[in-house]
């Protein structure tokens, strides 16, 4: 299964989620008319005996025995009144998570860890996040420690890799080893990149809706009036509604554990394919076991809501084992290790278990030049995307080790880190570049434009293969801007791509990824809804795109057409209307905003018919070039479809 079956299945699972939340608030009204027709049965009994009359002739004691359970206006009452609380919590929620996953990490008390801590297990797992996120090809998730969390927990939230977090309890932190945690954060990445994490904020949001009344009746429940002498009848209203809301709850945690159960075991396997290294997570599991009941419990008031999204069972085993939102430990180690024993091994912290922090790094993560690149075969474009593997993880810590400190530092500093995006769209030309400066000073302060004259010599040797992921790495720092800042650094930005008035697709996708995975945050941009099932609506779209990467490519006119005709025979066969080469003028940056917008809205199916494609036009001289391949992948994330590093097929990293 690729990454774009992975993407269409979640897309699936949320149908699945639509079906399971009606079955379930069918069944929540059903047994809310039950009681409350019970209850009203049971008054109505206690004030008004009823004195039985037989009559052969006619139908009026089965009438009166009908009637007793069929009251047409209590049900719709109960109905209108029960789908209304649901739906204002679940709007109420939704709304709330709209921001994405810093919301849930929030709520549920995380601490948000500042990149350039110098505590030395944050560091760890900063790095450790950092380094997936570089192999994956995603922007690196923010990431949030719970303090008060003694078990071994994490979480991944968020609608999109734009707003995605990363976080874990204290004692994940302090009580694994670097290799058992990133096995524990490829499990979490993996939710990320198969669309797991968008599919389980929607169900947190319906939840809460099935949950509410069960919140407001515990609210009532502690309801007290202003004076003792009042009869306050709130408690026992809340009292009713506890007892009822509960079978909310029942209902919620079924549909968690339909959801989640399953996906669980596909994340573990997942991670041992990123990582290579079995005893990571396994590992993990194993120290949760080891910890007994407590292992990987969150104690948080909103657990219960967030059950589903945990790596381990964050509650306490259910009565039913249709409940469970996690399969059990012993399970998931025998699928990844079929010879455990079932035993768990004692727990010590991971400080006792390895050498300090520094020593315990792989090889490859040694400071120095990172890898070659080499020239890209079109074969190795589409398997590879949304699919990382140990030789990308490893090209990943070497890229990171391989950037001098100075630009690691700037990149997790707000103010650094767009000096560090400033410089990376400076001109190669002296004069354009000294134009750029004094433009810069000009839109921002003459502080900023210090920092970037003082991060250039470190940014001009970085390799064109190194940009994407060095913007990666700086999108942490780049979201301590205050709205103030940032909107005065989205200003600087454009003032920058548009001062030679050349067209550069690359400096373009870079700045609108920049951007893009930024906006949530401060403006609060909505997360793209599928709109297009079909190619044909999109056709002309996918004509500016291809038309503008043959222009890129080539000078030539012939060449350029040429190169646009061998993408759109790629997609001739499922587009069903023309796909018709335009000029440059055409297919200039904000045409090609456009179309990337709007292609954004596509379906994964379609989206993978585009990057082929996208890859046919690149590589119609043969083979894709290091300019190419990163351009690609610019692309591809514009599309939010992750593109790992390309890697030479058969060459470890490093070497």
């Amino acid at each position: 299964m690729d990454f774009f079956e992975r993407q269409e299945k979640a897309r699936r699972n949320t149908k699945f989620l639509v079906i399971y939340f009606t079955a379930g608030v069918a069944m929540m009204i059903l047994v809310i008319y039950v009681v409350f027709l019970t209850a009203f049965s049971t008054a109505g009994s206690r004030h008004h005996p009823q004195h039985h009359y037989y009559d052969d002739n006619d139908d009026t004691q089965l009438e009166a025995n009908a009637y007793l359970f069929w009251r047409p206006q209590l049900f719709f009452g109960v109905a209108i009144g029960t789908l209304a609380v649901i739906g204002i919590g679940s709007g109420f929620k939704t709304m709330q998570l709209a921001q994405g996953g810093s919301v849930v990490s929030s709520m549920m008390g995380g601490r948000l860890i500042n990149p350039n801590t110098q505590d030395l297990d944050e560091r760890k797992l900063v790095n450790v996040v950092e380094e997936m996120a570089l192999a994956s090809g995603v922007p690196v998730p923010q990431v949030y420690v719970i303090d008060g969390e003694e078990g071994i927990n994490a979480f991944a939230a968020g609608h999109t890799t734009s707003d995605a977090t990363v976080t874990v309890t204290r004692g994940c932190m302090k009580l694994l080893t670097r290799d058992e945690l990133q096995g524990v954060v490829a499990h979490e990445f993996s939710h990320i990149l198969n669309g797991d994490m968008r599919l389980n904020l929607r169900l947190l949001g319906t939840i809460f809706g099935i949950l509410c009344l069960a919140i407001i009746g515990r609210i009532l429940l502690y309801t007290r009036g202003g004076n003792s002498r009042d009869r306050n009848a709130l408690p026992i209203v809340g009292a009713l509604l506890l007892v009822v809301g509960w079978v909310g709850v029942f209902f919620g945690r079924l549909i968690q554990a339909a959801v989640s159960r399953q996906r669980e075991f596909l994340a573990d396997a997942s991670a041992v394919q990123f990582t290579r290294n079995p005893l990571g997570i396994t590992g993990a599991l194993k120290k949760i076991g080891g910890l007994g009941a407590e292992g990987s419990r969150i104690r948080h008031a909103h657990a219960e809501e967030v059950s589903h999204m945990f790596f381990g069972n964050g509650l306490g085993e259910p009565l039913f084992s249709m409940m469970a939102t996690h399969p059990p430990l012993v399970d998931r180690i025998r699928a990844i290790d079929p010879s455990f024993d079932g035993k768990f091994p004692p727990v010590k912290y991971a400080a006792e278990e390895e050498a300090p922090y520094g020593a315990t790094q792989p090889a490859s993560a040694r400071r120095g030049s990172i890898p070659p690149v080499w020239p890209v075969a079109l074969g190795a474009v589409m398997p590879n995307l949304g699919t990382p593997n140990m030789a990308h993880l490893h090209y990943a810590v070497a890229l990171r080790e391989s950037f001098p400190p100075a630009l690691q530092d700037a990149a997790h500093d707000a103010m650094g880190a767009s000096a560090l995006i400033y410089a990376l769209l400076l001109s190669t030309d002296s004069a354009m570049r000294t134009k750029q400066l004094e433009l810069l000073a000009q839109n921002t302060s003459a502080a900023v434009r210090q920092e970037t004259e003082r991060l250039l010599p470190q940014v001009d040797p970085v390799a064109t293969n190194a940009k994407l992921p060095l913007v990666d790495l700086a999108l942490p720092g780049l979201r301590q801007l205050s709205p103030a800042q940032y909107a005065q650094f989205s200003r600087a930005i454009h003032v920058l791509i548009e001062a030679d008035g050349e067209i550069d697709l690359f400096e373009y996708v870079l700045q609108k990824i920049v951007l893009r995975h930024l906006d949530t945050q401060f403006n609060g941009a909505r997360k793209a809804v599928v709109q297009y099932y079909a190619l044909a609506p999109l056709a002309q779209d996918c004509a500016v795109l291809l038309s503008a990467l043959a222009h890129v490519g080539s000078d030539d006119p012939a060449q350029c057409e040429a190169a646009f005709r061998q993408g759109m025979q790629s997609l001739a066969p499922i587009a069903r209307a023309p796909l018709v080469y335009v000029s440059a003028q055409e297919s200039d940056l904000t045409h090609v905003d456009a179309a990337l917008n709007r292609l954004n809205q596509a379906a994964p199916q379609i989206k993978k018919a585009v990057i082929n494609a996208c890859a046919q036009v690149v590589a119609a001289d043969g083979v894709i070039q290091e300019m190419e391949a990163e351009l690609l992948r610019a692309i591809a994330d514009a599309l939010d479809c992750p593109m790992p590093p390309f890697l030479q097929t058969g060459v470890a990293p490093g070497t």
